[in-house]
Parts: C-alpha cells; structure tokens; sequence
C-alpha cells in the first residue's frame, strides 16, 4: 500500500481501526457545508456515514460563473476516526467521520461554479453531488456613501474640516466629558467614515476632565455594529501620522462587541493588547479589517478567543512586540539557561495575531519580536456548529523575524487552514506549528524558513491530522517526533546545516495513511541516523510508538528501498541555491536577516523542473516540471509583509 500511494497525487483516505470499521461499506452521505470564503480559496465540508472500508472519495470540479471549462481541484480529504489529545490539557477527540478540502489560488471578488461528486463502490445513497456558486471575498473598503467625520487632537492649531471633533470618542458616540463618557447619544451610523487627523492621541485617565474622553481604565470600547456593504471606519486622514498611546495600560481598543469595523493606517503603541476582539464563550468580533497599521511596544497586536468571530481581515500591518532584539531566546530552561531570569525569555510579548473562529485572512504583515508570530487559539473540542470553529482561515505572505517560540501557529485548527508564502528567519523553538489540528486538512505551500535551532521545521504534535506539505524550502532539519495522521510530503527542500547528532528528516506517521516524494534532502556530514522512519502497518494505529519501532536509514537509498517513499526524492547541497550560507548550529542565540539571505534557486541546477505537478498548486510553472522549493526560477519572489513596505526591513 505505502509504494503504491508514494509517487503520484491521490485522494487521501484514513485507516484508522474505529467502532465504524466494522461496520457498512456502503457510504451515506450527511451535511454538507460551504465554508466561509476567503479573498483566494474556497473550503467544504462533507459529512458521511458507513465506508467502514474507507475507499470513497470525492471529486472537484471548479470554473468561474461564465466560463465554459471545468477545472480540476484537489480531492477532498477522507477524514473521521483519527485521535488527538493532549495530556496537560485533558483532551481527548475522536474526528468525526467526512470528507473536507480547498479549491485554492482562485480570485478575490469572482463568483466561481464547484462541483463536487461523492463515489463509493461499495454503494452510495443519500445526496452525494452538490454544484454550489460562492463568491470570493475582496479586500474591504470604507462606504464612499457615507458622512466623513473628522478628528483632531486636541491642541491641534490648524484649519478644520467639519463636522470635527476631539477624540474618537466623542466622533464614535458622541461621548461627552467625565461621567458623560458612557453618554452614547449621538452614535456613528454605519457607513461613517471617522478620519483621524495627525497627532498623538493619548489619553490622561487621572484627569476627570480628559479630552480624550476615555474611561477610567484607558480603554476605548468600540460596540457599535456597521456591515459588509457599508462599515464604521477608522482612519488616518493622511496629513501625518496618527497615534493612539495606550500610555501602559491593558487594552487600548475593545470591539469583542462591534460588526464590520475597519481601523487604516494607525499606530497604535505602548499597550498591552492594541485590539482585543473576542473572549472564550463571552462575545466576539465579525467583520474585523486592520490594515495599513503601525503596532509597536505591544503584548498583543490583534486577539479574539471567541468561537463566534470570523472573517476578519488582519493584512500590511507591522507588528514590532517586547522581546529582546538582538538575541534569540526560547523559553524552555534545558536550552536556554544562560537568558533570562527564568532561564527563558520574559513574556513581555505574546502573539502579533491570534484568531479563533472561520474565515479568517490574515496577509502581508511584518511582525519581529514576540513569542509567537500569528496563530489560530488552541482552544480544545472544536464546536458542531460549522460557522463557530477554526474553519477556511488563510495566512500568507507574512514575514516573521525573531519568535521566541515558533513562527506561525495553525493549533486548534479543524478544517482547510491554508498556511503559505510566508517567511521565517529566527525562531527559538519552531517553524510552522500544528499541535493539534482536529481533522483537517492544514496546506502549508510555499513557505520559508531558516535558523531555528531545535531543528524543527514543522511542529507537529499533540497527535495532528490531515497535514499536507508542499513546496518549502527549509534551511534546517525537520526532527519533530510526534505521529501524525494523514501526513504528505511533496515538491520541499530540507537542508541539514551540519548539526551534530540529528539528522534531516524524521517522519512519524500515526496511520497507514501517508506518503512523500520529490522532496530534496541534504544530509547532516557526520550523521548515520539520517533518515528515521515510523509508520504502522495497515489496521494499526501508532500514536504509541514502541521502543523498536522507529527505523533510522544513513542514506535515501535505504529509505527507499525499505519503505518505498520518496522513489523520486533527491539529495542535494547549498550549491542549488545562487546564494546560500546556512545558520551556525554551534550559534542557538545568533539574529539573521531576511534581507541579506537569498533563496533563489540557481538555473539549472538538480532541484530545477524536479517537482511533481499538483492541481492548484503549481500551476504555470516555468520549466517542464515544477522546481523543488519555495521559489520557481523564472518567476517572481512573492512580496513578504506590507505592500507599502515591499522589501524593508521593517525592524531595523
């Protein structure tokens, strides 16, 4: 089974021995879900009943409305029976059984025509093909329909325009001074346009009399709902930088209450949390944008906890957190010791953004400095109900610098997170984490990683389900030793840097469903145990390994020929690059740049057109084959981080 699945792309099934292994062959199909949509992919959701044998499947087909041609996606992906827990935490889940998946890189604002048919050859019943129209989401805008209220600090001399006010308090609810802070009389209306005039905007809470008109606590509560077409925003009018200074308090920006709110082009500092959009079975966001924004000397940039909240869109912002700048340290004491004063870095910093909830787009953000760079709430038991889980949520073309953990998070993930064209350089303890994920399918494509000195690339653990690799280049190992269920390989580059005593690659496989090929390896100089390798046999399951059964390989030959995976792997070295020298491993705390590395692939050499085509995933390459990596020659670099910054060190 294992050779068979290895060297070509196929829908992927599950065997996992569950109560419903013995049951019907026969499938019946259940709830069917449109997913959120994002600005670039689409997700479903299929639940089902019986295929007890586990061997249907399910196709897709996709065209823009209009079109006369069908398109091939991605199947979906089996899923059901897979178990992930976590001990500290006292979980224990069981994936329900169903199908799910992504048509992806499709295009903002196009209504698109998906067909979707279920097979089975042991049978079907039930209804079991959908053809649905969704539309992609586009960037939101502010209401050009709507009034213009101004805002000017209050010590600003100038002309002004009106209606005008002075705080965004007074603009928002028409609050008045003191006590009449909570005095809403004269409320923004959706579609309201509040353009911020340059200045600083810091509250003094000691002063009853405040201009600022904030609460006593410093925090401005934001309730008010606008909608899709016609939302409440907040920004800068572009005469000059707006500041808002939390002036050390907790939270600057509380909207866990509001409805479709943009904030554009604000700084917001020196707070502990600049926005704070949704608490754990309390109330949460819907419709959040934050772009264009300055976040600097902050805890948090951007948090919701909330199931309820969705389709915020978190995108060209830079986050510049707490944690020291020019060394790297991680948390855990065995390895970090000599830092801090709990032999770990202090947590003056958490996350730049961490969302729970479906359809969420978090794109384009330079973020340095903090624990964690972006991630999705761990969260625990996904909820039933589709729209309050973390469903179809996209994380691309952010450019993470310095995490004192990992770089981005997809934990507590459930169904179609979409992880891809991002950048990493410097992480302590990860790259790109999944620990847990409920079911999935998480699509990491095309992302960027290089010094993270425990040598684990990707942080799968907590027993993860449905993880699909494609397309990454890695200067580094991927060591993580956890099993994982539904776990694919395709198209990467794993570089080893020489580090003594680890090999570059270890899989760990929690059910006979898996696979990997075309990949590229560099084996660390030195290393016998090379290659490790477990996996059960067919109706087993490996979420406890036992001593004995994990296998090391000292070449890709050995692997090969004992597993029958990466039947078109490669071995390679630093030489297919134009320009690559790899991190020290001798130096855990040393600080790299994005900007002095190069991670474009030299022509011609062995990585080039050495791919394996995937259906929306690489297509248009420029040779007779995709290349290995991140990178295709011939095509441009992806823009890391703000699109008004293209190219910046942003911390520096």
């Amino acid at each position: 089974m294992q050779s068979a699945m290895s060297c070509r792309l196929i829908p992927i099934l599950t065997l996992v021995l569950t109560a419903s292994a013995f049951g019907q062959n026969a499938i019946q199909a259940g709830r069917f879900t449109v997913e959120h949509p994002t600005l670039l992919n689409l997700g479903f959701e299929w639940a089902i009943s019986g295929d007890a044998n586990r061997n249907a499947t399910v196709d897709v087909q996709f065209r823009k409305v209009g079109d006369s041609a069908w398109r091939e996606a991605l199947p979906l992906v089996r899923i059901g029976g897979e178990r992930i827990f976590r001990t500290r935490e006292h979980l224990e889940y069981t994936v329900p059984d169903g199908f799910a998946g992504s048509i992806l890189n499709v295009e903002p604002g196009t209504e698109y025509e998906c067909r979707l048919e279920m097979k089975d050859p042991d049978g079907t019943s039930g209804e079991t093909s959908h053809t649905v129209r969704v539309t992609t989401r586009s960037e939101p805008q502010p209401y050009s329909g709507g009034r213009t209220l101004h805002v000017y600090p209050p010590y600003w001399d100038g002309e002004k325009q009106e209606p005008h006010f002075t705080s965004l308090l007074q603009a928002y609810y028409g609050a008045g001074l003191g006590d009449w802070s909570v005095v809403w009389e004269r409320r923004a209306q959706p579609g309201d346009t509040i353009l911020m005039h340059a200045g600083l905007y810091k509250n003094d809470r000691l002063d009853y009399v405040d201009p600022m008109m904030t609460p006593f606590d410093g925090t401005m509560s934001l309730t008010l709902k606008g909608t899709p077409e016609k939302p409440i925003t907040i920004k800068s009018a572009g005469d000059g930088e707006v500041v808002f200074d939390g002036d050390g308090n907790f939270r600057i920006f509380d909207v866990m209450a509001s409805a479709y709110h943009i904030f554009d082009g604000l700084t917001i500092r020196n707070t502990d949390v600049g926005i704070f959009a949704g608490q754990k079975e309390v109330l949460g966001a819907v419709g959040l944008t934050v772009k264009n924004c300055r976040f600097e000397d902050v805890g948090f940039g951007v948090w919701t906890e909330y199931a309820g909240s969705s389709d915020f869109y978190i995108a060209d912002n830079i986050f510049l957190g707490r944690l020291p700048r020019d060394v790297l340290i991680g948390w855990t004491g065995s390895l970090w010791a000599s830092a801090g004063p709990y032999g770990s870095h202090e947590m003056r910093s958490y996350y730049a953004v961490k969302v729970y909830g479906p359809g969420h787009v978090i794109a384009h953000n330079s973020v340095a400095y903090f624990h964690d760079g972006i991630g999705i709430s761990t969260y625990g038991t996904p909820e039933a109900d589709p729209d309050r889980r973390a469903s179809s949520i996209d994380i691309y073309n952010n450019d993470v610098h310095m995490s004192g953990d990992d770089y981005i998070e997809t934990d507590g993930g459930v169904h179609n997170i979409r992880v891809f064209n991002n950048r990493g350089v410097n992480a302590a303890h990860g790259g790109y984490s999944s620990q847990p994920v409920f079911g999935g399918p998480v699509y990491f494509i095309r992302n960027i990683l290089y010094h993270v000195p425990s040598g684990v690339a990707f942080k799968f653990s907590a027993k993860p389900a449905g993880l699909f690799v494609y397309h990454n280049t890695i200067i580094g190992e991927q060591t993580a030793g956890d099993p994982s269920a539904n776990m694919h390989y395709r198209n990467n580059l794993f570089l080893g840097r020489d580090t003594p005593d680890r090999g570059v690659m270890n899989w760990a496989n929690a059910t006979p469903t898996f696979s990997s090929d075309y990949n590229g390896f560099r084996p660390n100089k030195g290393v016998a145990a090379q290659y490790r390798w477990l996996a059960p046999t067919a109706g087993q399951t490996a979420y406890e390994p036992k001593d004995g059964d994990r296998k090391s390989y000292k070449t890709l030959k050995e692997l090969q020929a004992a597993t029958g995976q990466e039947m078109h792997g490669i071995e390679v070295d630093f030489d297919i690059f134009e320009k690559m020298t790899p991190p020290d491993p001798s130096k855990r705390h040393a600080v790299y740049h994005a900007m002095d590395l190069n991670f474009r692939l030299k022509a011609g050499s062995k990585v080039v057109d050495a791919g394996v085509p995937i259906p929306t995933v690489n297509e248009g390459f420029a040779g007779s084959a995709p290349d290995l990596g991140a990178l295709e020659v011939g095509k441009p670099e992806p823009v890391y981080g703000p699109r008004w910054l293209p190219g910046q060190p942003f911390y520096r």
